[in-house]
């Protein structure tokens, strides 16, 4: 992203982009919770990896050929693998004990857990506007999850643990992104997530009970694949200071998405949460792409 602006239409482009991809993943995070409750959380992971290791290499091989392959951090990629296919396993089994919005709402605070952890750990300065951010927006997910309410109890911890592993998915990307080729880390983030969960594949399989379900398993992974490509296009046109607040879509489509399926509409305590999320959320995902330290990203199911 360079310091000229880019032209209207592209800006144009890379938003319509972006709000496709948040569609895609909230699509993909309601289907997850329908087929949760018929088949194994876990062969739903592998499914999402498989069909994503397999569609970007039949895409993306011929076009690129062995250079798709080169990286110079082969560890840090199996680690981002790693990393990101813990993130989906945590979200795929939260998911299924809690509404679709108020569980992406709380994925939002990821940008606040990325502010958090760099000041613990890398030891950036964090101006005192951005502790308010995180203080605010933290604040918003216990809104959301309820300690102590009707919601939860220990899977309250799910997504609040897998933000925080998504946190360190989103700074170890940013190291990452100043060497290696965005399609390299997409081509091995796969594959990695899909070797993984085959290691544990024979512990969990069973058979798909109908056509139905296999076809919910295949739009988990077309979701997921349609809506990774679809941000390196926006991200391709405008610079993550334009887009960073369009993230936020994906809430919106969430809640929909739970109306539709599942005729929920969230309360007065979850929407006060979640608009406490997205301004505090929003607001530091601006204020990061301004000052250029780490790539703001939506959640990656």
């Amino acid at each position: 992203m360079g310091a000229s602006a880019p032209a209207p239409g592209q800006a144009l482009a890379g938003i319509g982009f972006l709000i496709a991809a948040t569609a895609c993943f909230a699509v993909l995070d309601t289907t997850v919770k329908v087929v949760g409750a018929v088949v194994s959380v876990l062969l739903a992971v592998w499914f999402r990896y498989v069909f994503h290791a397999v569609a970007v290499t039949a895409i993306m091989l011929p076009l690129r050929g062995r250079s798709l392959l080169r990286t110079e951090h082969p560890r840090f990629q199996m680690l981002r693998g790693v990393l990101l296919l813990s993130v989906s396993a945590l979200s795929f089994l939260a998911v299924q004990y809690m509404p679709v919005g108020e569980f992406t709402a709380i994925v939002m605070v990821t940008p606040l857990a990325v502010t958090l952890l760099a000041a613990l750990f890398l030891r950036e300065r964090v101006r005192p506007l951005r502790w308010l951010l995180v203080t605010g927006g933290f604040a918003g997910a216990l809104l959301v999850v309820r300690p102590g309410g009707g919601l939860i109890g220990w899977a309250a911890l799910l997504p609040l643990v897998m933000v925080f592993a998504y946190a360190w998915f989103q700074i170890l990307t940013a190291k990452m992104a100043r060497t290696e080729d965005p399609m390299t880390m997409h081509f091995y983030t796969g594959w990695v997530g899909a070797l993984v969960a085959s290691l544990v594949l024979p512990a969990v399989w069973q058979a798909v009970p109908d056509a139905r379900t296999l076809a919910q398993l295949c739009l988990i992974g077309l979701m997921g694949t349609v809506g990774h490509f679809l941000l390196i296009l926006a991200f391709q046109r405008a610079p993550a200071s334009t887009l960073s607040p369009y993230l936020y879509t994906q809430i919106a489509f969430a809640m929909f998405c739970g109306w539709v399926v599942y005729d929920h509409v969230p309360g007065g305590l979850e929407l006060a949460g979640i608009t406490l999320i997205v301004l505090c959320g929003a607001t530091a995902s601006w204020i990061t792409a301004r000052e250029q330290r780490l790539p703001i990203q939506p959640p990656e199911a």
